[in-house]
């Protein structure tokens, strides 16, 4: 396990973005956790994720010329990551994100930022349904760049309607790799792990996590 997932684990719960026990989720599922990226809310907490984000991409060693954040959520997400590269790292990396809808007037347009080229990569908290990546990749490809991966927070590593998980299928479709600081799989083994300092995670909640992976977990995980 990288250092870059247990800080990532440890900011989550200090932040309650990530937390347990039984909640109700779009698909209907009963999931015995939920992460919500929205609750890093301060300047700290935002600075951590995206040095978060920027090890897991440079791990990667996907090839990439920019960085692209689909609105509303990837917007700080893409901003920290990138502020993260070039701090942390000494990489100055160019980034954008899309308006909901184009501006009119002014400078026009859909995108904010620096004008899309070159391998792009899509920086979001999770894939459900796919709709943000979709669309992203949709006004990349229209803006004449290339897009090449996603970078995750999170992947729950379970299926849809079919066999494949929301990651998976986006990764076939689109023909893009997904980095994701943390899958299901990581988290339970960073919550069971006896040397860890955080407080040990109840022993029926983190069969519950087993429980819900068997259950409705992928049969092999998603290349990182």
């Amino acid at each position: 396990m990288q250092p870059h997932q247990r800080r990532f684990v440890d900011l989550a719960l200090a932040r309650s973005a990530l937390r347990f026990g039984r909640f109700t989720l779009k698909s209907g599922r009963e999931s015995p956790y939920f992460f919500n990226a929205g609750l890093f809310n301060d300047g700290e907490s935002l600075a951590t994720l995206g040095q978060c984000y920027a090890e897991a991409l440079s791990r990667s060693a996907l090839p990439f010329d920019m960085l692209f954040g689909p609105a509303y959520k990837g917007i700080p997400l893409v901003a920290s990551t990138a502020i993260a590269l070039a701090v942390q790292q000494g990489r100055n990396v160019p980034w954008a994100f899309n308006r909901k809808e184009a501006k009119d007037h002014g400078e026009g347009g859909q995108t904010v930022g620096t004008p899309l080229s070159g391998k792009v990569v899509i920086v979001d908290d999770v894939i459900t349904a796919g709709t943000a990546i979709r669309e992203s990749v949709e006004l990349i490809r229209r803006a004449g760049a290339e897009p090449v991966g996603v970078l995750l927070a999170v992947d729950r590593q379970e299926r849809g309607q079919g066999e494949r998980s929301a990651v998976q299928e986006v990764e076939a479709e689109f023909g893009l790799r997904c980095v994701s600081l943390l899958t299901l799989t990581d988290l339970i083994d960073i919550l069971a792990d006896p040397n860890a300092s955080r407080p040990a995670l109840p022993a029926e909640q983190l069969a519950a996590l087993r429980e819900y992976r068997a259950r409705y977990g992928i049969h092999a995980a998603s290349p990182q």
